[in-house]
């Protein structure tokens, strides 16, 4: 509806009653104006009537929806299910060109559209989570993992001769699998115990530096959010390092937006020294669908590198559902989110802790940690290592997902590489444990749940091993007085 047919519908219905459908349309256009405009997250969050509304202007804008199209290509935006349609606001022909997933298509201006705003909205999120010079962003829809490979191949036209990534271990097999798949040899360093705490061993990262030439290293793959006992990398010491020796520093955030102090690491170490890229998770970070990612960085030519290296156009699933998400939320509702969690952070460990005194168990002291949390197992462990697993077994039974128990000596090969004390980020942790995440979306009733199902589990698990025991008992005690008659 334009001015021209309001002014047409006061000839069929009350013209003080058309006005008043003008201020309101002109309310919701007033909204998508300053998006325009600024590029920026609004400050509010938009009704789903606005988003629908500026969604369906998009789609409009695309030749597939044209109302005389003819189309006679390969690739027309033709969709054989009205429901596939629907889902995808019919903003079908994806973001990107062969050439660049960040180029405008000339038969899809409303996706190409949606692209930009999304980039220059989720920019803005970057900046105001903390790290505020942050100078460039793009939306890539591949998983975290994935999304490492393509900055990694980016930077293999860089330093061609490099053969090494230098990574300090972190127990995820993605993030390994994301070097070897890009063509690269992952030089592990291994951690350091300091305390409970798994912490980055710079003098280890310095003489590999110096042992194999920095000249043959691609990059430094350093991580910010992990599963305790390991916490953030040193990203200050690290960029400097990789400064002070001319090396690329590419920093897997997956899950570190949420975490302001996993951001200001970021922000201080591309002041101090070096960070060339940072990578995280879309639904990690915003709760929307797996398939994902924000690559960012401080050389906006380097971002634009590694945006032309995707082969191919790209699907505008992920960045349609992360653009929903934050005019829907605004920038108040998702800062809002980040002070739950990091306020149920603080609860998280307080109700954690008083469940492991209870159970003659301790909470990891993991302070560098700000989203993890893990409390000792030591008590289980005496009754064997099946005991410690079960526990894990036991609470996905009941519901309780995401808690992750880690028991003493596994050892995992991922693509020919051994790692002993697997899930553990060492070789030779002291002692099992489980662990426990305040991440975005979680509630006080989460939290409960879960401490009243662990506890329960385990009680479980100690009376059976009582029970075992005085069985074992009995069975001892039979033997010796059989052996005497």
């Amino acid at each position: 509806m334009n001015i021209q047919n309001f002014s047409l519908s006061e000839k069929l219905v009350s013209a003080s009653y058309v006005r008043q459908g003008l201020q309101a349309r002109r309310g919701h256009e007033q909204l998508v104006r300053v998006l325009l405009q600024q590029g920026k997250c609004p400050e509010e969050g938009w009704s789903e009537s606005t988003v629908e509304l500026f969604l369906n202007e998009l789609a409009v804008m695309d030749s597939n929806n044209f109302l005389g199209n003819c189309g006679v290509g390969e690739r027309e935006g033709r969709v054989a299910s009205g429901l596939v349609a629907r889902r995808h606001y019919r903003l079908i022909h994806g973001i990107g060109r062969s050439g660049d997933i960040a180029a405008v298509q000339p038969k899809a201006a409303g996706s190409s559209l949606l692209n930009k705003i999304t980039n220059s909205v989720v920019l803005d999120v970057l900046k105001f989570t903390g790290v505020r010079s942050v100078s460039s962003c793009f939306v890539v829809p591949m998983a975290t993992g994935m999304s490492l490979t393509l900055c990694f191949l980016t930077l293999r036209h860089r330093r061609p001769g490099a053969r090494f990534i230098l990574w300090p271990r972190i127990d995820q097999k993605s993030c390994f699998k994301s070097m070897l798949t890009a063509g690269f040899e992952p030089v592990v360093i291994e951690n350091v115990l300091e305390g409970d705490e798994l912490r980055t061993n710079l003098e280890e990262v310095e003489r590999k530096i110096e042992e194999l030439g920095a000249e043959n290293f691609l990059c430094v793959h350093s991580t910010t959010s992990c599963f305790a006992p390991r916490v953030p990398d040193r990203l200050e010491e690290l960029a400097v390092l990789c400064a002070k020796h001319d090396i690329p520093h590419i920093v897997n955030n997956a899950y570190g937006m949420q975490s302001s102090k996993c951001m200001h690491l970021i922000q201080q170490g591309a002041r101090v020294g070096r960070i060339d890229a940072f990578v995280q998770s879309l639904d990690k970070n915003f709760m929307v669908p797996v398939g994902g990612a924000i690559i960012a960085g401080f050389d906006e030519n380097f971002i634009k590198e590694i945006s032309k290296m995707y082969p191919g156009r790209a699907s505008a699933s992920p960045s349609l559902d992360v653009l929903i998400t934050l005019l829907t939320l605004g920038a108040n509702g998702y800062k809002k989110l980040l002070a739950e969690r990091k306020e149920l952070y603080g609860h998280l460990a307080q109700e954690l802790s008083a469940l492991a005194e209870r159970h003659g168990e301790r909470l990891l002291h993991t302070p560098h940690n700000p989203i993890s949390l893990a409390m000792s197992l030591n008590h289980l462990q005496t009754h064997g290592t099946a005991a410690v697993t079960q526990l894990g077994s036991m609470l996905f039974t009941r519901q309780v997902s995401g808690a992750r128990v880690v028991p003493l000596g596994v050892e995992q090969t991922v693509s020919g590489h051994t790692f002993r004390g697997f899930m553990s980020h060492a070789d030779a942790y002291p002692c099992p444990y489980l662990n426990a995440a305040s991440a975005i979306g979680i509630t006080r009733d989460d939290i409960t749940l879960c401490i009243k199902r662990l506890d329960k589990c385990l009680k479980s698990l100690s009376k059976e091993a009582c029970a075992e025991k005085r069985e074992s008992g009995s069975k001892t005690a039979l033997h010796v007085i059989s052996s005497g008659l």
